[in-house]
């Protein structure tokens, strides 16, 4: 008889992590402060993955293991790697223990649950658990009130559900239909975000001002503007001259801008955004201007 698969992941629960980069790092000790055990790291058997695993298994106190080496004793298995090694990690482990005893958990925003499937068919519960968070080298953002992105199978969605809140962060559903699109958004609130920060930052430099003041001098205003779309929404922050209607000022930034193409064509490509969802006047010369060029 098959044991009883646990249902949910209490503060007991002991938790394996697959994987040592950024996500990893910041899931593990934010698991370890909410008093989930983590009793190992397993990394690949590169000197690079091993050095992280080990630095990472000292900090939150458990075992650093290469997968070869990995005993997964742990109930909960929470894959943190990228999403081309999901799939793999997952079968290169796929024979290291009875599953049937398993929660499975990756953290892909864009792969639904079925990363996992080789996981599911061993007899695991598995889901698709995706903080909707930015993790980058050099800075461990807290995990209080984030966002959790689950999909996957009951069993492993209540045990999910519970972990996540024990975060202190905040689990929602989503379809597997709509994993892709989830993901796209999350791309525009941080990747691409920043990729607009760094065309602005070359569009400072056409004014004469290195990188470096540009960003100084762009935080008050980039600071007002999320503070007003966080308490007021997209439309009433939206203000400048497309919002004026004034069609003159927006010739001369399209005339300026054609020395800078990847600016030019962001310019044009978010006009058309602003005039098809923000508040605008004038809006079909302008509409009319921005689909020219200039």
């Amino acid at each position: 008889m098959l044991p009883d698969m646990p249902t949910e992941a209490t503060p007991k629960s002991r938790v394996a992590i697959v994987g040592a980069g950024n996500l990893a790092c910041a899931l593990a000790v934010a698991l370890r402060a909410a008093n989930y055990p983590i009793d190992e790291i397993v990394s690949r058997s590169r000197p690079r993955s091993i050095q992280k695993a080990r630095a990472l298994a000292s900090e939150v106190h458990a075992s650093a293991m290469t997968i070869p080496r990995a005993r997964l004793r742990a109930p909960v298995i929470w894959f943190c790697v990228p999403d081309r090694e999901i799939a793999r990690a997952a079968e290169s482990l796929g024979d290291t223990v009875d599953w049937s005893s398993k929660i499975a958990f990756h953290s892909s925003g864009a792969l639904t649950s079925d990363a996992l499937d080789i996981l599911r068919q061993r007899g695991s519960a598995v889901a698709s658990v995706h903080p909707l968070m930015t993790f980058v080298r050099g800075s461990r953002p807290s995990l209080e009130g984030v966002p959790f992105a689950l999909e996957g199978d009951p069993k492993a969605l209540r045990a999910a559900r519970s972990l996540v809140l024990n975060l202190g962060a905040k689990p929602f559903s989503i379809r597997k239909q709509y994993k892709a699109a989830y993901h796209a958004w999350g791309m525009f609130a941080s990747p691409l975000l920043v990729a607009l920060l760094a065309v602005t930052e070359r569009v400072a430099g056409a004014a004469g001002i290195s990188r470096k003041e540009a960003r100084e001098k762009m935080l008050p205003i980039l600071r007002q503007t999320l503070a007003n779309y966080e308490r007021m929404g997209a439309p009433p922050s939206f203000s400048g001259p497309i919002a004026r209607g004034d069609i003159e000022t927006v010739k001369k930034h399209l005339k300026t801008l054609r020395g800078i193409p990847e600016a030019h064509a962001a310019y044009m490509a978010l006009a058309r955004a602003a005039l098809r969802d923000l508040p605008a006047k004038n809006r079909a010369e302008l509409r009319a201007l921005v689909t020219s060029g200039g």
